[in-house]
């Protein structure tokens, strides 16, 4: 999946760039299926939990073929798995941070309203931006910070849904719940940015690394499998309500997990919003024609903001997918203009 050298070429970028748009797209609608359809529901903390483990099983099999022989592989295992534990705590650090941004924004979702919390939880794109900028001493221009406010509003609007009364009234504590979303946008940011500079630090092999947090990401999920769904699981069992569209699902998030480890490797955490963005757009135009959902003028307006957002960011500029020596700017020169 990814070339042995580290000057890859536009055209692999923009092959890795639209898979994982594609895919993210496909597995979103697919997901959507699998939790509307059917009368056994499947324990979603679990599928998680599988994932993690075929991405673990998959990147193995990836260094397998890159290091050519089963007597490297293990060699390359020992030296650098589990022979190094300062390397496996350097990456269980972003397992760790995910697991804290998914309980905060359990816990926005609890205390606010939906519609404020797919507003304010945008604000995870300006955030990557922003430790982007700070953790690997890159400069964004004017018009590449106007473009990804512009994606933030834009995927605002794509997923905005008109407040609908209720007749349950649910206590709610609206500073906890924007305390919680302000943790949740700083988790994405951080750890998505700190596994990018972790990734592009070191001639490691991206494979290496990946089977390095996914272990982690196992043991993570794991602790959550008990914690949320424990006393079911042992009552139904582990695959309960499992069908071959939910391991279709489980088989599209890994392989999109895979390629997004590629893309941050081989471009960037802010190109992944993008992309992430595109994806969100085509899933929700799917959504019209699988499950009759309307096509509104805040998503036509949001979709036209996300589509320009994507051209204005991309047009020529510096090159902004390497790490930059940190003594050459400082942050608030970092954080202006080119």
């Amino acid at each position: 999946m990814s070339p042995p050298k580290e000057n890859v070429s536009l055209l692999f970028k923009l092959y890795c760039l639209t898979v994982m748009t594609l895919v993210a797209a496909t597995y979103t609608v697919a997901l959507r299926y699998t939790r509307t359809v059917g009368t056994e529901l499947y324990f979603s903390t679990t599928a998680v939990c599988i994932t993690e483990v075929i991405k673990l099983f998959l990147s193995v099999g990836i260094l397998a073929k890159e290091t050519g022989s089963l007597a490297r592989l293990i060699t390359s295992l020992k030296e650098n798995v589990f022979g190094s534990l300062t390397e496996l705590l350097k990456l269980s650090v972003p397992s760790l941070v995910y697991g804290l941004q998914n309980n905060m924004a359990f816990v926005a979702l609890s205390n606010l309203d939906a519609a404020v919390y797919q507003v304010t939880y945008q604000l995870k794109i300006p955030c990557t931006a922003l430790c982007t900028v700070l953790m690997l001493n890159r400069t964004l221009s004017k018009l590449q910070w106007f473009s990804v406010f512009m994606l933030c509003g834009g995927v605002s609007l794509v997923q905005w849904k008109p407040a609908q009364a209720t007749k349950v009234q649910v206590e709610q504590n609206p500073w906890l719940g924007f305390g919680a979303i302000a943790v949740a946008v700083l988790c994405s940011g951080f750890a998505g940015v700190y596994f990018e500079k972790v990734l592009k630090s070191s001639d490691t092999s991206l494979w290496v690394r990946n089977i390095q947090m996914y272990l982690s990401g196992i043991v993570v999920t794991l602790f959550v499998v008990y914690m949320s769904d424990g006393a079911q699981v042992l009552e139904k069992g582990f695959f309960y309500g499992y069908t071959y569209y939910v391991w279709f699902v489980i088989f599209l998030s890994s392989v999109g997990g895979l390629y997004t480890s590629v893309v941050v490797k081989y471009t960037d955490n802010i190109m992944k919003g993008f992309s992430a963005a595109a994806a969100i757009v085509l899933s929700t135009v799917a959504s019209v024609a699988l499950f009759g959902l309307q096509i509104t003028v805040t998503f036509s307006l949001g979709a036209l903001l996300v589509c320009v957002s994507i051209y204005l960011y991309g047009l020529p500029r510096q090159d902004t997918m390497k790490i930059q020596p940190s003594e050459t700017k400082s942050s608030k020169e970092r954080l202006a203009t080119v």
